[in-house]
Order: C-alpha cells, then structure tokens, then sequence
C-alpha cells in the first residue's frame, strides 16, 4: 500500500464516517482441478464392399449371405448399372454385420449423401418412420427405404415403386 497523506485523525474522521480496519493481504489460493484423463473411445470399423467416392451408402439384410440370395444380388446389380453406379462409388454394407449400429455411427463413419436401404427398417437405424420405396430427407442426406432384396426381386409393384424414386435421386 502507499504512504498516507493525512496524519491527522480528525481530518481523516471527516472523510471516513464509519468504522475502517486494516486488513493484512493474504496470497491467492490456487485451487487446482483434478485432471480429466482422455477418454479412449474404441473406434468403429466396418466390413463393407465397394470404395464409397461417391459417398452412396448401400444397406442390405441378410443373415446368411454376404449381400442377399443370387435373385437378389441379380437385383441389385441391375440397380446399380441403371443408375450408373460403380463399386467405386458406394459402399456396400450388410447391416446384419452390425445390427447394434444406429444412424449416427453408420452417418459419422461413412458420411454419406446418398443411403439406398433394402431390409433395414428406419426403426433399426433409429429413425422416424418412412414410407417405404420413397425418396425422403433425412438432415440433407437422399434416403430410400425398401424391401430385402430377396423379396424385392419377386415384387413387381414394389420394383416399379422404387425405380420411380431412384430416378429421383440427385446423384
């Protein structure tokens, strides 16, 4: 503190009308945190077909094939060559393969624009409901629902109902 100026009591009386203790300064006390040690997230890795340069999602249901029966597979092939699509440009996943994924690790890994969904149901990836064999929005991501490719390849009405959004689809 500086020097003081006044000396007189009573001239300082005058000034101060209430009572004025010294007090002595003490050093801050630093509390200290306790450190917060880095969470190790186990990072997500899935198996999955195709070089996705095109950020295409292809998800597809099958318990015991890699991707579908042989009809299906015929039908997803015809699917891919009418869009114009190579295995280049999607990225072909069996969602059996990772049945506890949901939306947000399946979209944060892949990142895609585009998600073609054959036999899982919105509900599986946690998502509101959709109709199926539409083209719909989901947070600017191009997204249609439809049937196991297996059982697609049987369904005419359900075939010319998904041809109708792909043709659609902004690729």
């Amino acid at each position: 503190m500086g020097q003081q100026l006044i000396q007189d009591d009573a001239a300082l009386r005058m000034f101060f009308t209430e009572e004025i203790y010294l007090q002595q300064e003490q050093e801050p006390v630093v509390i200290q945190a306790p450190a917060i040690l880095p969470v190790s997230v186990p990072e997500i890795s899935y198996k999955f077909l195709g070089k996705n340069q095109r950020q295409i999602l292809i998800l597809v249901q099958d318990d015991n094939e890699e991707v579908s029966s042989v009809e299906g597979r015929e039908l997803l092939r015809n699917i891919v060559k009418a869009i114009q699509l190579t295995a280049n440009d999607f990225a072909l996943l069996n969602y059996s393969l990772c049945a506890t994924s949901r939306h947000e690790e399946l979209f944060t890994y892949f990142k895609p624009r585009i998600v073609l969904s054959f036999g899982v149901s919105t509900s599986m990836l946690g998502l509101p409901e959709k109709n199926s064999n539409e083209l719909v929005f989901h947070e600017q991501i191009q997204m249609i629902f439809s049937a196991n490719l297996h059982l697609l390849a049987a369904d005419l009405n359900g075939k010319k109902a998904l041809w109708g959004s792909l043709k659609k689809l902004e690729l």
